[in-house]
């Protein structure tokens, strides 16, 4: 490239930077921080007055998150080139940003609140464009590049919509998946774009920010098939919460939804997403709704990088992983923390758990004198029997004096005589209704039991015994749980590397016929982000994607793995995640480990509270009207003569049969965002994936002996 004029200064170019449809951009020789861009000769004359247009409105000084043109570039004979701008290094692309692997590839170190405050950073740009005057118009995930520090820098500002003296110069092109549904179908370089047109790209671009790089509008419509594009022009927002019967849409499995969000926000997004323009939320709405959101995030009690909406209540992220086995959010940390460990008193203090006694519910009941006499039940059943055997007497004394004076009728009085006898021998009590009379007091005893511990605090202790009898299991399988993931992380060693090398092809970069910016859009929303991600069935669920088109992927993803190569040398890579298993079971071992001690404080402190209790118990009067109940119920079984039924009446402090796994089972990843271990929610193993009769899914490594699963 020959020398170049800017103003009237004569300057060269440096190394090109990027190249597109328009032109190239290249550096400037002693001119840091500013760059130019060259159009292709066939655009220059088009070009040529809108970009002096901007220059002489100097709109490059009244904003630095937008990169305008600054000044008017020209060859030395004064022909237009085209115009330099800042130079903007070191950012990457939004979608690198929200779409989860590449994120963990790009921005390793961003957790949600990083996100959060890239969206407000969005809102902000977005909104000091609208103050210049200018329409963005072809507001997409391309035109927006974002810093490490979640900075966020607006390019291609060439194309935006402008007027200067009463002269429009519009903005001609648009992304279908950013472009609203009042202008779907309409010739866009005729199109006069409003402030609500780029409302509608500002809330797609922060769904996607907030949302995982899902699309708003990609989900499962109930009807037939359709594209993205009739989705948007038919106002069918997937994750709507008010509009749902209308909308006929579901959004994909395993997406966020609107209700995990505050109020301001989801109301913000049904508002974008609804049928009426003028209703959809401005740059300054967002920032405001986006502000709340960002001061009222919640930390993860499990991962200490997992941030999530207050509203949600428990961890998304946590409960997202355990469901697909990939962490959107991994704590890298754990692969280099020297976490202290204190073996020693540890089993010191499970020694002590062990051997603390709890007081048993015979402790704890007073024991009272059993009543001397029957119940009245029981008394008025036996007077009940008494009158019914007189009457058994007096028909069978009949019968006899029949049989004397009328002997005629000697069947008549055989019956008679029959019936007296039957009505004699069942005189005795019916056991029953007394056995359940006891089992019912018993009841009684085990809610006012119950209610009575609830009151002097001491369920709460008990709970806490219960908890640390399963943090002891684990604790105590710990070791032997790691040494199993070990060893299938040697054993899955090819597959990840397989995966690993998959994950670098991206579908957004994929030259597939027939597959264009929309349809990509949906596959990311699908969970199908790059080859490593497709297979049939999986494509298959996505809407849009029949037969062709899945062919036309896995076609695509078999000629990248036919370019696989294992390597069975050990390398950097391995270490690295053998390093972060290790320290996420370090991790989860020093969490057990405080959990213990920290229990046996909660029990010693307890201790002079549950001494005092049976003689709190003495003085509780419901409970002793329900050890009196059932002292009557025992004593009439004993007059009876009949069995008393065991008594259920327990204070329970032994854990479910099945512990649970050390931690919340999540995958562990490494430095390329792969997912590698997905723990068994039964043993706490590593799982695999497995295909059945009805697709494939994840199964428990120890299958058969252990048949846990997760979808």
């Amino acid at each position: 490239m020959p020398e170049i004029i800017i103003g009237k200064d004569r300057v060269s170019v440096a190394e090109l930077i990027g190249k597109g449809g328009e032109g190239e951009v290249y550096a400037v020789k002693g001119r840091s921080g500013l760059a130019v861009k060259i159009y292709n000769a066939n655009l220059r004359a088009k070009r040529e007055d809108k970009v002096r247009a901007m220059v002489s409105e100097r709109l490059a000084v009244q904003t630095d998150l937008v990169a305008y043109p600054g000044d008017v570039v020209t060859d030395r004979q004064g022909y237009f080139l085209g115009f330099v701008m800042r130079l903007v290094s070191g950012y990457r692309p939004l979608h690198e940003l929200y779409s989860p692997k590449s994120r963990q590839q790009h921005f390793p170190k961003a957790d949600y609140r990083f996100l959060v405050h890239t969206a407000l950073n969005v809102a902000r740009a977005v909104g000091k464009v609208h103050q210049t005057g200018c329409i963005i118009g072809d507001l997409n995930h391309s035109g927006v590049l974002v810093a490490q520090d979640a900075t966020v820098a607006l390019i291609d500002a060439d194309s935006f919509q402008f007027q200067l003296n009463g002269k429009s110069y519009p903005c001609v092109v648009g992304v279908p998946d950013f472009t609203p549904p009042e202008l779907h179908g309409r010739n866009l370089a005729s199109v006069d774009r409003t402030v609500e047109h780029d409302n509608f790209g500002l809330a797609v671009a922060l769904f996607h920010l907030l949302f995982m790089g899902r699309h708003p509008y990609a989900g499962r419509y109930s009807g037939p098939d359709i594209s993205m594009g009739d989705a948007i022009a038919q106002n069918r927002f997937a994750f709507s919460l008010t509009r749902h019967a209308a909308t006929r849409t579901s959004p994909p499995p395993g997406a966020l939804t609107l209700d995990l969000f505050p109020a301001s926000i989801a109301q913000s997004f049904e508002n974008a997403f609804g049928v009426a323009p003028a209703k959809r939320p401005n740059a300054v709405e967002w920032i405001q709704a986006l502000t709340s959101l960002e001061s009222s995030l919640r930390r993860c009690g499990r991962v200490k990088t997992h941030f999530y909406p207050a509203p949600a209540k428990d961890c998304v992220w946590c409960s997202m992983a355990a469901n697909s086995g990939f962490d959107m959010f991994p704590d890298f940390s754990v692969a280099i923390s020297n976490i202290p460990a204190d073996s020693r008193g540890t089993e010191q203090a499970i020694w002590e758990i062990q051997a603390f006694r709890f007081p048993t519910a015979a402790d704890l009941l007073p024991t009272l004198s059993q009543p001397a006499s029957a119940s009245g039940a029981l008394q008025n059943a036996e007077n009940g029997k008494q009158g019914r055997a007189l009457f058994g007497f007096l028909l069978i004394a009949g019968a006899i004096t029949g049989f004397v004076y009328a002997p005629a009728a000697f069947v008549i009085w055989l019956a008679v005589a029959i019936w007296g006898w039957v009505t004699i021998s069942g005189r005795k009590v019916e056991e029953q209704p007394f056995a359940q009379a006891y089992r019912t007091a018993d009841e009684r005893v085990q809610r006012e039991l119950d209610a009575f511990l609830q009151r002097t605090g001491m369920t709460e202790v008990v709970k806490v015994r219960s908890d640390l009898d399963l943090a002891i299991t684990a604790y105590k399988g710990h070791d032997a749980a790691l040494n199993a993931e070990l060893g299938v992380l040697k054993s899955t060693r090819e597959a990840r590397q397989r995966r690993a090398y998959l994950d670098r092809f991206s579908v957004r970069h994929a030259s597939i016929s027939g597959i264009g910016p929309a349809k990509t859009a949906t596959l990311v929303s699908f969970g199908i982000e790059t080859a490593a991600d497709v297979n049939s069935h999986d494509v298959l669920q996505v809407p849009g994607f029949g037969a062709v088109m899945t062919q036309k992927l896995v076609e695509w993803r078999r000629r990248h793995e036919s370019r696989f190569r294992y390597d069975p040398n050990q390398n950097a890579q391995d270490a690295t995640d053998e390093r972060a298993l290790r320290g996420r079971f370090a991790a989860e071992k020093a969490k057990l480990e405080s959990t213990i001690r920290n229990g046996l404080g909660t029990l010693r402190n307890a201790k002079a509270r549950l001494e005092a209790l049976p003689s709190k118990a003495r003085g509780e009067r419901a409970l002793l009207e329900a050890l009196a109940a059932r002292g009557q119920a025992e004593r009439d079984l004993t007059i009876l003569g009949a069995t008393v039924p065991a008594s259920t009446v327990s204070i329970t402090i032994t854990p479910p049969p099945q512990p649970k796994p050390t931690s919340t089972p999540r995958a562990t990843t490494h430095s390329t965002g792969q997912s590698n271990v997905l723990n068994c929610p039964v043993c706490g193993s590593v799982m695999r994936r497995r295909s059945g009769r009805y697709g494939r899914f994840w199964g428990c490594s120890r299958y058969p002996s252990c048949k846990g699963t997760r979808n």
